[in-house]
């Protein structure tokens, strides 16, 4: 049976400052996924095949990364939820199950609390999104600053040894294919400044875990053990404050388990939606 019952249809939705790319495969409920800042809507190609002999999975690109386009002064984080309601609008997708990756996770928290009730399924990949970690309940709080000192020391280590934080030493090591992949489709958004939209998302992180409850959805946060670029506790943490939320650890994964360990997450998300309905 193949994965697909049509080729993937890809477009643009146009902004009033921008464009966004996406693309369209599979069939069923729309499941949507948020790619994170060394991805773009290629990201999720171990995900797509997966899932779409029974969802319709859309992934796209956010404003500034490859292929969509930015407006002149860059791209604004603050703008992705209504960047994503306006490609769930022009598809007419309706309720959809969102799944993040990282920076997807600002997309994520605040487009779910931004149409309450039209997310049935928020899947938050080694990210906190717009959520405040300096908010979190002991005693994952005290644990951030400790946590934040080793992990700059771990990502300067493998930066000097050639390898992408956010894939990982054992990515590196293991999956060597998997790592060149990573960084081929990290470098597609040429000319982006990364560091500008990664400050602009810490600006961004103001809200108080607790407030995720307003999305009134199921919530269930991935981390993974070996992620150098957040930290593998705040998925509990997060999951702690939201009534119904769950966490789960890919012990043997980086910041990318998506990528890095495809059958064990994908095998969580459908566990997950299984639930959720």
């Amino acid at each position: 049976m193949p994965p697909f019952a049509t080729a993937p249809r890809r477009g643009f939705v146009e902004r009033p400052d921008c464009r966004i790319a996406y693309e369209v495969a599979g069939e069923g409920p729309p499941l949507v996924f948020a790619h994170g800042l060394g991805g773009c809507l290629m990201s999720w190609w171990q995900q797509v095949g997966h899932f779409a002999r029974r969802f319709t999975c859309v992934t796209f690109s956010h404003r500034g990364f490859w292929p969509s386009t930015a407006p002149a002064d860059g791209p604004d984080p603050a703008a992705y939820a209504g960047d994503l309601a306006a490609l769930v609008d022009h598809l007419g997708l309706g309720e959809i199950r969102l799944v993040c990756q990282s920076m997807g996770g600002w997309t994520g928290v605040e487009y779910a609390l931004l149409r309450p009730g039209q997310v049935t399924a928020l899947v938050l990949a080694a990210t906190t999104g717009s959520i405040d970690p300096r908010q979190f309940r002991e005693p994952e709080r005290a644990c951030i600053e400790p946590w934040t000192e080793e992990s700059m020391a771990a990502r300067q280590a493998l930066a000097r040894r050639g390898v992408h934080p956010a894939a990982g030493g054992r990515m590196a090591q293991e999956q060597p294919a998997h790592h060149l992949l990573y960084t081929q489709i990290d470098s597609l958004s040429t000319g982006l400044d990364k560091e500008a939209v990664r400050g602009r998302l810490q600006a961004l992180r103001g809200r108080a875990p607790a407030e995720l409850a307003a999305a009134g959805c199921p919530v269930l946060c991935i981390a993974g053990g070996e992620d150098v670029v957040m930290p593998p506790f705040a998925a509990a943490a997060i999951a702690a404050a939201v009534p119904g939320a769950r966490a789960a650890v890919i012990p043997d994964a980086g910041h990318s388990a998506y990528f890095e360990r495809p059958a064990a997450f994908n095998a969580l998300v459908d566990a997950f939606l299984a639930e959720a309905g």
